[in-house]
Protein backbone atom coordinates (compact mmCIF):
# COMPACT_ATOMS: atom_id res chain seq x y z
CA UNK A 1 0.00 0.00 0.00
CA UNK A 2 1.48 3.68 -0.95
CA UNK A 3 -0.27 6.74 0.80
CA UNK A 4 -0.05 9.94 -0.42
CA UNK A 5 -2.03 13.03 1.26
CA UNK A 6 -3.22 15.95 0.13
CA UNK A 7 -6.27 18.41 -0.25
CA UNK A 8 -8.64 17.46 -3.06
CA UNK A 9 -12.42 18.28 -4.47
CA UNK A 10 -12.89 14.19 -5.43
CA UNK A 11 -11.68 11.30 -5.64
CA UNK A 12 -10.51 12.14 -9.33
CA UNK A 13 -8.66 14.85 -8.34
CA UNK A 14 -7.01 12.87 -5.86
CA UNK A 15 -5.87 10.28 -8.09
CA UNK A 16 -4.43 12.89 -10.56
CA UNK A 17 -2.61 14.60 -7.96
CA UNK A 18 -1.33 11.35 -6.47
CA UNK A 19 -0.21 10.37 -9.75
CA UNK A 20 1.69 13.36 -10.58
CA UNK A 21 3.25 13.96 -7.10
CA UNK A 22 4.78 10.29 -7.85
CA UNK A 23 5.71 10.56 -11.14
CA UNK A 24 7.73 13.95 -9.57
CA UNK A 25 9.17 11.83 -6.74
CA UNK A 26 10.18 9.36 -8.58
CA UNK A 27 12.03 11.45 -11.79
CA UNK A 28 13.86 13.32 -8.77
CA UNK A 29 14.75 10.19 -7.33
CA UNK A 30 16.00 8.51 -10.56
CA UNK A 31 18.03 11.99 -11.45
CA UNK A 32 19.84 11.66 -8.12
CA UNK A 33 18.10 14.83 -6.48
CA UNK A 34 16.03 14.74 -3.16
CA UNK A 35 11.93 14.00 -3.53
CA UNK A 36 10.63 17.40 -3.24
CA UNK A 37 8.85 18.53 -0.36
CA UNK A 38 5.39 19.06 -0.49
CA UNK A 39 3.47 20.36 -3.61
CA UNK A 40 0.52 22.93 -4.24
CA UNK A 41 -2.36 21.70 -2.64
CA UNK A 42 -0.13 20.24 0.01
CA UNK A 43 0.58 16.95 -1.94
CA UNK A 44 3.68 15.20 -0.95
CA UNK A 45 5.50 11.70 -1.35
CA UNK A 46 8.11 11.47 1.24
CA UNK A 47 9.44 8.50 -0.07
CA UNK A 48 9.65 5.66 -2.59
CA UNK A 49 11.00 2.17 -2.63
CA UNK A 50 12.97 1.54 -5.24
CA UNK A 51 11.99 -1.07 -8.01
CA UNK A 52 8.12 -0.44 -6.75
CA UNK A 53 5.46 -0.52 -9.17
CA UNK A 54 2.29 1.61 -9.27
CA UNK A 55 -0.95 0.16 -10.60
CA UNK A 56 -2.22 2.87 -11.26
CA UNK A 57 -5.72 1.04 -12.26
CA UNK A 58 -6.46 -0.41 -8.77
CA UNK A 59 -5.79 2.82 -7.02
CA UNK A 60 -8.48 4.29 -4.66
CA UNK A 61 -8.88 7.38 -3.20
CA UNK A 62 -10.75 8.67 0.38
CA UNK A 63 -11.05 10.81 3.03
CA UNK A 64 -7.58 10.15 5.02
CA UNK A 65 -8.52 8.74 8.88
CA UNK A 66 -5.50 8.50 11.19
CA UNK A 67 -5.72 4.72 12.33
CA UNK A 68 -3.62 6.31 15.70
CA UNK A 69 -5.13 10.05 16.45
CA UNK A 70 -6.94 10.36 19.83
CA UNK A 71 -9.46 12.41 17.54
CA UNK A 72 -11.29 9.20 16.17
CA UNK A 73 -11.59 7.45 19.86
CA UNK A 74 -15.32 8.20 20.63
CA UNK A 75 -15.06 7.01 24.15
CA UNK A 76 -12.49 9.55 24.53
CA UNK A 77 -13.74 12.89 26.32
CA UNK A 78 -12.09 16.21 27.99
Amino acid sequence: MHVFTGEADSPTTALRRAHEVHDAALAAQQAGLEIPAKQPENWGAPGLRPGWQMEWTAATAGPWKRPYSWTTHSDFTL
